[in-house]
């Protein structure tokens, strides 16, 4: 029966793809009932399934970092209580058919939304790397010396882990969403943000909100009555 071991060896932007993509650089590696593998025991296929979770409390943070982290784990002196490890996304691959070794591209797909916590912890890390831990499960398909397909299952236990370049993750932002950001708000500010769009005659989001915030920096300041401090 196979017993397969992972190792990522990298990681790299996905480029033209339909929708942002990272590339896990895969190493399996088949080692057999008994120590080395034999070249009589096949992969024949293997139906890989992974669960990719951002390690947080395996690196160091500079105090900028601490503060834009605010958000998700509070302020740092409960981080002993707060810090935690995020899931950050699945993926899945289909692996050839191999012997001994085989390396694959795992796509992993990413996001740049900031309702979603991973990318709010991606984007908050100024430099380093993200402690990543993947953990595996799927099907085995493979064969026996005298020519039999046999099926198994690769065992929970089995992971990998993985430490993502900073500057990786944000070369697949930059790719995707050049000069750009996402912003999630609720459906009536969205209309009533539409309508004053429509009203002055803006063509785009962009101009709208910064016409907004031009407006909102022409009102005269509050007047100081004394009464604070």
């Amino acid at each position: 029966m196979p017993d397969l071991d992972f190792v990522v060896e990298g990681a790299e932007v996905a480029l033209h793809s339909v929708s942002p993509l990272l590339l896990f650089k895969l190493r399996v590696t088949n080692r057999g009932s008994s120590g080395p593998p034999t070249a009589q025991e096949e992969i024949a296929s293997l139906a890989l399934h992974c669960q990719i979770q951002i390690e947080a409390t395996r690196r160091t943070y500079e105090p900028v970092d601490q503060a834009r982290l605010s958000e998700l784990f509070g302020v740092p002196k409960r981080w002993s209580q707060t810090l935690r490890t995020l899931l950050w996304t699945h993926a899945s691959a289909a692996v050839p058919p191999f012997t001994d070794t085989c390396r694959v591209d795992l796509p992993v797909p990413c996001t740049f939304d900031f309702n979603v916590a991973a990318a709010k912890y991606f984007d908050a890390l100024g430099d380093g790397e993200i402690p990543l831990m993947l953990q595996f499960s799927g099907t085995i398909f493979y064969r026996e010396s005298d020519g039999t397909l046999q099926v198994a299952r690769v065992p929970w236990h089995k992971e990998a882990a993985f430490r993502l370049p900073v500057a990786t993750w944000r070369a697949m932002r930059d790719y995707y969403y050049p000069n750009t950001a996402w912003m999630s708000v609720q459906r009536g500010v969205f209309e009533r943000l539409e309508r004053y769009r429509i009203e002055q005659g803006l063509t785009g989001w962009d101009e709208a909100l910064t016409a907004l915030l031009d407006e909102r920096r022409s009102e005269p300041a509050w007047p100081d009555h004394g009464g604070l401090q």
